[in-house]
């Protein structure tokens, strides 16, 4: 297998200087302005529907998916593809119920929304929370996923692989969320196009190696044949995969708690759509949510071609890692150096735009927490708009260097990287998940049923991780979710009620034009896929 060559680099060269330069004039022409705090993080509402969905999307899919799934889809199958398909119909429920209750109550971050439907207390606990997990799981993982990707591919050293991600990331990130925003455009353009090019060569490939032909039907046909247990969505009990994907609980238990935390309580996913108006907001969510439908043409069906490929006897040795032992994460950089030169440009393109789109956005939302949230309330109540955006920039730079510092420490390899960051992320997510939800719908919810759903559902889902290792994740969290809501119904009800429900009326969550017929598409066919590929 080759490495990169000079017309690769080339192609690499030229999606370098077209997203940094676009990203460095989008930021002058903004910098002959007065910067605030609401234009730097919130990009002053003027994303687009089209910059909305893709930086969703840019956002969203990194290393964790084109590494981690890709590796999920060579050990599994197409089953792993239910984060993103039950994703985009969580993405319609997010658009429909929780971006009114954010614009309608001015709410701009997480943190601001728990202080002002709860106390500072509870905002602070979860501000801190927020950065542990987007420094400690989300920054760490992308980037040491990433350099691991672009190390094998380019033969560059890892740890400078590492650092070079780290600086472009920055590099768009200082801009603000505008910046951000509109060259994750450009990101999801390679993404895709690179991304589709991956999946179609490998698809080939498997026509060829079989066959002798190059057929993309063909090697579909092939896959379907020589992987067929790769072609089932749902699991049933007994299968080895059952533990990651416990058979309906995709569908009707801890899925959803996984998606809708994700997707409706999370700083740098919802800080795209919370700078704009409620029609244009959910056009962007809805745009995101078709993305997500072609995302495992991109994300796993590589990792199943690469499994057929290795079944005949192809990457027995590409597929172990450093240490000797078999790397399922391995797949889609095997994969990547099989490309044609010029190709494996656009490829390696699309893969770093995934990643660095990821970083930015990821070190965007630490900074809007940690400078709105914490600094502005307890350590600089008087800076004024210019110190808070510095406050901002350096905060992103120290970001990256503290997940550069722990990323090798954190034993993302031993699970796969997409699997480490689902059950990490699921310590915290039924208890925010509970008391976001509780507190839009039930106006009795107080801080003390907040403080417990996020303090103490964080503790028993730790403890459940270590003593109720026969549990899937999965069902864990929907056991944590319950808990946490009996316990705030049992305060709420015991404890005086302080007031604090949000403004909501039925009116605000009625659909209509382009989004109700769009959504209806989509859960259309999310329901055919499940059904067709039960």
């Amino acid at each position: 297998m080759q490495k990169l060559q000079t017309f690769d680099y080339v192609v690499f060269l030229f999606y370098f200087v077209l997203v940094s330069g676009y990203g460095y004039w989008i930021y002058k022409k903004k910098q002959a302005k007065q910067t605030s705090t609401k234009d730097f993080f919130l990009a002053e509402g003027s994303l687009t529907w089209w910059a909305i969905g893709a930086s969703l999307i840019a956002s969203n899919i990194s290393a964790e998916q084109m590494i981690g799934m890709s590796g999920n889809g060579f050990s599994m199958g197409l089953a792993i593809s239910t984060y993103e398909w039950m994703a985009a119909a969580t993405l319609i429920v997010v658009g429909v119920v929780f971006m009114p209750i954010y614009l309608k109550n001015k709410i701009f971050t997480m943190p601001q929304f728990l202080n002002q439907r709860y106390n500072s207390t509870v905002s602070l606990i979860m501000a801190i929370f927020w950065l542990a997990l987007y420094i400690l799981v989300n920054l760490t993982s992308i980037l040491y996923l990433g350099a691991l990707a672009v190390s094998g591919i380019s033969g560059i050293d890892f740890t400078v692989c590492m650092i070079g991600l780290a600086i472009f990331a920055i590099i768009i990130t200082i801009g603000g969320m505008k910046v951000i925003g509109f060259t994750d455009v450009i990101q999801v353009f390679f993404l895709v196009i690179g991304g589709l090019a991956t999946t179609y060569l490998a698809v080939t490939l498997v026509s060829m190696e079989y066959d002798g032909v190059s057929s993309l039907t063909n090697g579909l046909k092939l896959m379907t044949e020589k992987s067929d247990t790769h072609f089932h969505m749902i699991f049933k009990k007994g299968d080895p995969h059952y533990m990651a994907l416990p058979g309906l609980t995709v569908l009707f238990g801890g899925m959803w708690i996984v998606n809708l935390n994700y997707w409706g309580c999370n700083q740098y996913i919802t800080q795209r759509a919370l700078g704009a108006d409620l029609k244009t907001a959910r056009e962007g969510i809805l745009f995101a949510a078709f993305l997500k439908l072609l995302m495992p043409v991109i994300v796993t069906l590589p990792g199943i071609a690469a499994y057929t490929l290795y079944q005949k006897g192809l990457f027995q040795q590409e597929m172990l890692g450093a240490d000797g032992t078999f790397n399922q994460d391995n797949a889609y950089p095997v994969l990547l150096n099989l490309l044609p030169i010029g190709l494996k440009g656009l490829s390696f393109a699309a893969l770093t735009a995934a990643i660095v789109a990821s970083l930015a956005g990821k070190a965007n939302s630490i900074s809007t927490i940690f400078t709105l949230d914490i600094f502005k309330n307890y350590i600089g109540k008087n800076a004024s708009e210019k110190h808070l955006v510095l406050i901002g920039r350096i905060t992103i730079v120290v970001s990256m260097i503290l997940a550069i510092a722990v990323s090798p420490y954190m034993g993302i390899d031993k699970k796969g990287g997409f699997q480490f960051i689902q059950e990490m992320t699921g310590l915290l997510s039924p208890g925010i998940f509970a008391a976001f939800a509780m507190g839009f719908f039930w106006k009795r919810t107080n801080s003390a049923g907040a403080l417990f759903a996020i303090v103490g559902g964080f503790l028993i889902a730790l403890w459940m991780h270590n003593y109720l290792e026969t549990i899937p994740f999965l069902d864990r969290m929907g056991m944590v979710f319950l808990i946490c809501v009996a316990v705030m119904f049992v305060l709420g009800f015991v404890l005086p009620d302080e007031g604090k429900g949000l403004e909501i009326d039925a009116s605000m969550f009625k659909v209509q034009g382009i989004f109700g017929v769009g959504a209806t598409i989509v859960l259309v066919i999310i329901a055919f896929l499940y059904w067709y590929f039960w």
